[in-house]
């Protein structure tokens, strides 16, 4: 029987459609692209009619109506839809209806019930102890007994007191709130029942359900995470590596990311750096194995300054960052891995088709987030027109924009201000900082607001941070 040519609708935007359409070229895909009008000058809109002409571009209103994008999936007879990062991503009511509709369509992603499973993380902590893996300090289930909480709160503050945190902070949440509804910190056990009890009252009123978490406050910990790619039957799971995403804007947004996490060969560390890496590497593949894992996720983990590894939460997703992970990884001692490449494939049913042990790691990577921002105002995106952008030719460097480098740009306002992705390779991480910084200093970005004051971008902010990145 001949193996089914598939058809790939690119349900996003900017450079990972664009990621996404060149790795369907890769594996000989067809695909199809959506684009609205704020981004009508978008390179991934351009690629799309440059690669497949006019057919393959359909204009929506907007990148969340799923109607529309199964509408033209539809219509231009697409088999599997790739939702990219962030939108439908990890939406598991889309995941499952664009599998169980009538004209049904592949997912490119886990499973709807990994989704919906994994997203809950209540359930992911809950499932995480019940293997022994380590949790971020604090409740598993929503607690609505005072006593119970206190009790749990006094735990958290003994906790910090262990790791040395001199001024310690405990979150009491509302459960069924989110995007930061319903979230007070207390400093000090003898706030809690009055803060407690204002919480409590707070989720019945506006959430109808007085159900409260109470966790650790997160300081000074590093952020890391584990690349985990697996076939569609959930049976053949491996890693590719390990991510230091730790240094983030104030809204704990990632703007540098290094593969591998930690570098004990070249800086010097007050715990066994290489354990915590073997551990969290261990522990992902334990909780993917255990449930069944079917595509491409990452888990997030903290580590804290005595060493200590804390699993946060599992993204079910391809991440920003997969690039980077890539950079540094070989299968069966070959260049060019594609970790998106590998995504779709194994999500269209193809097999693994290799094993751990044919995969290697070489140098260091580093991910760049070049973003119109302001570091110095608390990241405030920056409004305005690009005049011109363009990186250097360089064979270490991967450069990922959908910003044209011919012709002015403004920045769509609907959107969030990201202009491009740098990922830079060095043998080890004093070359690939050296690199890095080279990269930042031979770019041209320029461009002015409305105003005619120049463009603010957050490069002087990654090359200050390049310095002491894998520093703990």
């Amino acid at each position: 029987m001949a193996e089914k040519k598939h058809k790939v609708l690119v349900a996003n935007r900017g450079e990972i459609a664009m990621r996404i359409v060149q790795a369907c070229r890769g594996l000989g895909l067809d695909f199809v692209c959506v684009y609205t009008r704020e981004d009508q000058d978008s390179g991934h809109a351009a690629l799309a009619r440059e690669l497949g002409g006019p057919e393959r571009l359909f204009r929506i209103s907007s990148y969340h109506d799923a109607n529309e994008i199964l509408s033209v999936a539809d219509h231009a007879r697409a088999t599997a839809i790739h939702p990219g990062y962030g939108f439908f991503a990890e939406d598991f009511r889309f995941a499952r209806r664009v599998t169980e509709r009538t004209n049904r369509l592949v997912f490119i992603g886990p499973s709807w019930r990994i989704i919906r499973s994994l997203g809950d993380k209540i359930n992911t902590k809950r499932l995480a102890r019940s293997l022994s893996i380590p949790t971020v300090p604090g409740s598993d289930r929503p607690v609505y007994d005072e006593m119970e909480a206190e009790e749990i709160a006094e735990t958290l503050f003994a906790f910090q007191a262990e790791q040395g945190v001199e001024q310690s902070v405990v979150l009491v949440k509302a459960s069924a709130g989110g995007g930061g509804m319903g979230i007070e910190e207390i400093q000090d056990i003898d706030q809690f029942k009055t803060v407690y009890r204002r919480v409590r009252n707070y989720a019945k009123r506006q959430f109808h359900d007085e159900g409260v978490l109470i966790e650790q406050r997160i300081f000074d910990f590093n952020h890391l995470e584990v690349q985990i790619v697996a076939d569609r039957a959930g049976k053949d799971i491996v890693h590719f590596g390990t991510r230091n995403c730790s240094v983030q804007s104030t809204g704990r947004q990632k703007r540098i990311e290094v593969a591998p996490g930690f570098r004990p060969g070249e800086i010097t560390y007050a715990f066994d750096a290489q354990k915590v890496l073997t551990d969290i590497v261990s522990y992902s593949l334990a909780m993917a194995r255990e449930v069944g894992y079917d595509n491409v996720g990452t888990w997030e983990w903290i580590v804290s300054p005595m060493g200590q590894p804390f699993l946060m939460e599992v993204n079910t997703r391809i991440q920003v960052e997969n690039g980077v992970s890539a950079a540094i990884a070989r299968i069966r001692r070959k260049d060019g891995t594609d970790i998106l490449a590998e995504q779709i494939r194994l999500a269209l049913g193809q097999p693994l088709g290799y094993g751990q042990s044919d995969i290697t790691f070489a140098g260091v990577g580093i991910e760049y987030r070049i973003i119109a921002e302001d570091p110095a105002n608390r990241f405030t995106p920056w409004v305005g027109r690009i005049d011109r952008f363009t990186a250097p030719s360089r064979d270490w460097l991967r450069f990922h924009s959908h910003i044209p480098g011919d012709t002015a740009y403004m920045i769509p306002t609907e959107f969030d201000p990201n202009l491009a992705l740098a990922i830079v390779w060095g043998s080890d991480l004093a070359e690939a900082k050296a690199r890095g910084l080279s990269f930042l200093d031979d770019m041209v970005l320029e461009g002015a607001d409305p105003a005619g004051a120049p463009l603010r971008s957050n490069v002087a902010f990654l090359r200050e941070k390049t310095a002491t990145l894998l520093h703990f």
